[in-house]
């Protein structure tokens, strides 16, 4: 399998898709990747104590909502200790060959990142963990009486796995993450203004400190969405011809995209609307809410549900989702008595 090294990054002036964009942004040192402090710490001190006996980095999980630098983090290890690294995905991989293709060619110190490593399958889970442990790969030749069981070694290799959904994962692979379990956590809106700072010096974008930290205010504490919502801004600027990016481009462009001053989109907000209009503020189970929105409830679940509750938009009960008094509030609308009175 090839993965496209750090190197292959376009830059800022060639034209090409926002993919291109998000590799160019990608931190590739320690002291460039900005926030979860205490995850860099931790994996500071484990890359040294490997590096100082010899050893392969060992394996390594990364959990927590998406655009939070899951895979940055993979991609820094690699650089860290000077080792390939190879990517896939839990979708990606579909049938035991699949993986044992995968790991047949690994060489001894290569990095393997499985992103959605929830995703995979119960089957495929049972292959890796002898080759996690043991760096063993169990392969049957043949099929009925006939058929025939070898073990093949490995080489030593890390594996880095990182998942939005860690109960998904299940308990026999998440403990074979010798290396350590390491949440991500959303970031503070200053963090997020640095890296918004850092990525216009790349893309060569001249804003001015007030329009960054609009942007921040509204990237939902996520890297990911801040690189996005500066290169719309951006956009617009180049667009307007405007020579620096101020407040008051920043506010047309958002305001054109339809995100408000918290960074709710305009998807968020049928969401809250839906469990508030049509469901009286919750509860209301999260298929039901789906349904109504013609959405996929892991969609719900996975991308929009964290920063809702991370904002105390909505909360989860064992009956479903309730708005709360906030996202009342937040849409213009008055919460039921229900709710007034559990404020009292």
């Amino acid at each position: 399998m090839s993965t496209p090294p750090l190197s292959s990054a376009t830059g800022p002036n060639q034209q090409g898709e926002d993919k291109n964009l998000d590799l160019t942004l990608r931190p590739r040192r320690w002291d460039e990747y900005i926030g979860q402090n205490t995850v860099k710490q931790n994996l500071s001190i484990l890359i040294q104590a490997a590096k100082e006996r010899g050893e392969c980095v060992e394996h390594l999980l990364f959990y927590g909502p998406p655009g939070l630098g899951k895979t940055t983090l993979a991609y820094l290890i690699s650089h860290e200790i000077g080792a390939p690294i190879k990517i896939t995905s839990g979708p990606a991989i579909e049938r035991v060959g699949d993986l044992a293709s995968i790991l047949t060619n690994l060489s001894n110190g290569d990095i393997l990142f499985i992103d959605e490593i929830h995703r995979l399958n119960k089957l495929i889970e049972e292959v890796l963990y002898p080759a996690m442990e043991s760096r063993t790969l169990d392969v049957v030749l043949g099929k009925g009486p006939s058929a025939r069981s070898i073990q093949l070694e490995l080489p030593a290799f890390t594996l880095i796995g990182a998942t939005t959904r860690i109960s998904l994962l299940s308990s026999p692979l998440r403990s074979r993450f010798s290396g350590g379990s390491f949440r991500l956590d959303f970031y503070s809106n200053q963090e997020i203004k640095k890296i918004i700072l850092r990525s216009a010096q790349i893309l060569r974008i001249k804003i001015n400190d007030d329009a960054a930290t609009i942007i921040a205010e509204r990237s939902r504490q996520t890297p990911r969405v801040a690189n996005r919502l500066l290169k719309r801004v951006r956009d617009y600027a180049q667009v307007q011809r405007a020579e620096i990016i101020t407040i008051n481009e920043t506010e047309r462009a958002l305001e054109m995209l339809k995100i408000d001053r918290l960074g709710l989109e305009n998807h968020d907000r049928q969401i809250l609307d839906t469990i508030i209009s049509k469901f009286n503020g919750g509860p209301v189970g999260i298929k039901t809410i789906a349904a109504a929105l013609s959405e996929d409830p892991d969609t719900i679940e996975e991308v929009y549900e964290p920063y809702l509750l991370q904002l105390g938009f909505i909360e989860r009960t064992p009956r479903g989702r309730t708005a709360t008094t906030g996202a009342f509030e937040h849409l213009g609308k008055n919460p039921p008595r229900q709710n007034q009175n559990h404020l009292l």
